[in-house]
C-alpha cells in the first residue's frame, strides 16, 4: 500500500500527520423574533362559545395581518372546545365550555413587536407568551462562524509544524464533530421569553408599547482537521 493511500490515523516518518480543531464563536443580532398567542372563550352555550371563539380569532388575525411585510410567518396551531362537567349531581351534565385557539407569530421588525404584543395582550381573554428569538437557518452569521473556524484549525496546524521546524504539505481531512453520526434536532433558538394577559375588559385607554431589546445570539463552530505535514528534521 502506497504512503498516500495509507489510512493509519497517525501517518508514517514520511508523512506524518497532523489532527487539530478549529472554534470560532460569535454574538450577533437576532433576525427573527416569535411569539404566541392563545385567545380563550368560555360560556354555557356551546355554539355561541364557539361563535365568540371565531370572532375573537378573526379579529386577532385580521390585526395581525394589518402589520403587513413586517410579519414573517403567521400560523394557526391547536383549536380546543372543551365542555367541564358539573361535579354534583346525577348524570352527566355540561356546565361550561372552554375554547382556545394558538397562533404564533414571527416578525423581521422588532419595533412593531413592541407594539403588536401590547395590542394583542390588550385584547380581551388573550394571553401573549415571548419573544423567543433566533436566527434564520440561512443566516450568513452561521457561514461567517464556520470559515472563522477552519481559518483556527489552519493557524493551529501551521503553529504546530512551525514548533517542530517543517511546514504542513496538505490537507487530508477536514470534518464537523460527529458528521460520520449525524444528530437531529441541533440548534435552538436562544429564549427569552415573558407571559402577560390581557387586561380586563372596559379599559379605558390603550396601554403603551412595550420596550423589547432583541437578545443577542450565540453562534458556535467547530472542525476537525488532519493534515500531512512535511518530515520534521529531529
Amino acid at each position: 500500500m502506497s504512503p498516500m493511500t495509507d489510512t493509519q490515523p497517525y501517518g508514517t516518518p514520511d508523512q506524518p500527520r497532523l489532527a487539530v480543531h478549529g472554534e470560532a464563536h460569535l454574538e450577533v443580532d437576532p433576525e427573527i423574533a416569535r411569539i404566541t398567542i392563545t385567545i380563550a372563550t368560555r360560556g354555557p352555550d356551546r355554539r355561541a362559545t364557539l361563535d365568540d371563539l371565531t370572532r375573537r380569532n378573526t379579529h386577532t388575525i385580521d390585526l395581525i395581518k394589518s402589520y403587513g411585510d413586517e410579519i414573517e410567518k403567521l400560523e394557526t396551531g391547536a383549536f380546543t372546545l372543551t365542555p367541564e362537567l358539573t361535579k354534583h349531581g346525577r348524570g352527566e351534565r355540561v356546565r361550561t365550555y372552554h375554547g382556545t385557539v394558538h397562533i404564533t407569530v414571527e416578525l423581521t421588525d422588532f419595533t412593531a413587536l413592541g407594539e403588536l404584543a401590547t395590542r394583542l395582550a390588550d385584547l380581551e381573554l388573550t394571553r401573549v407568551d415571548g419573544p423567543w428569538w433566533s436566527l434564520r437557518h440561512d443566516s450568513p452569521a452561521h457561514s461567517a462562524v464556520r470559515r472563522q473556524a477552519v481559518q483556527q484549525a489552519v493557524v493551529r496546524a501551521r503553529e504546530y509544524a512551525d514548533a517542530l521546524g517543517t511546514t504542513l504539505a496538505a490537507l487530508v481531512e477536514l470534518s464537523d464533530p460527529g458528521a460520520d453520526t449525524p444528530t437531529t434536532g441541533y440548534g435552538h433558538p436562544a429564549g427569552g421569553g415573558m407571559a402577560f394577559r390581557a387586561a380586563a375588559p372596559g379599559t379605558a385607554e390603550p396601554a403603551p408599547a412595550l420596550d423589547l431589546e432583541p437578545q443577542r445570539q450565540s453562534v458556535h463552530a467547530r472542525v476537525n482537521a488532519r493534515f500531512i505535514m512535511t518530515p520534521p528534521n529531529l
